[in-house]
């Protein structure tokens, strides 16, 4: 995380876990013409438009009040989704057990794509049941995988 999403995070803690949630992840982006603070939640049994508009009323003075962000954004606060991408340590944490789609920068045994329930994760290996170790590095993407 950078300077503002490490801080945007730390602000953003209490006020969303008064809300029932847990939140995700902050990111900090430059988007078409501008910059987006985008909060991400999570919550047992799913994040709906009032989670998401309590915490974005809570949380919007206390960031004008702090100014963590020169210059102009715009926040968006939402659920993580369905199918959310894992990328810090406590995603893949969170993640055990639950089916994961890996997405590999070359093609291994033919295949560039893989699911399957997420057994582990290291920090230097991700390991999907039924598929050997992929080295992280070799990584391109890392999402939960909702069959539709």
């Amino acid at each position: 995380m950078n300077r503002v999403e490490t801080l945007v995070a730390q602000m953003a803690g209490p006020v969303v876990a008064a809300q029932g949630c847990s939140l995700w992840a902050v990111e900090y982006a430059k988007e078409g013409g501008g910059w987006v603070l985008r909060v991400l939640l999570d919550r047992e049994g799913g994040v709906n438009t009032d989670h998401c508009e309590a915490i974005s009323r809570a949380l919007d003075p206390l960031l004008d009040e702090a100014d963590p962000i020169p210059g102009a954004y715009t926040l968006e606060v939402s659920s993580a989704g369905l199918e959310r991408p894992l990328k810090r340590p406590e995603d893949f944490a969170r993640s055990l057990g639950r089916e994961v789609l890996v997405r590999l920068y070359v093609a291994k045994d033919g295949a560039r794509e893989f699911i399957g329930p997420l057994t582990g994760h290291d920090g230097q290996t991700l390991t999907l049941e039924g598929h050997p170790p992929f080295p992280v590095k070799e990584v391109a993407l890392a999402r939960l995988y909702v069959r539709w």
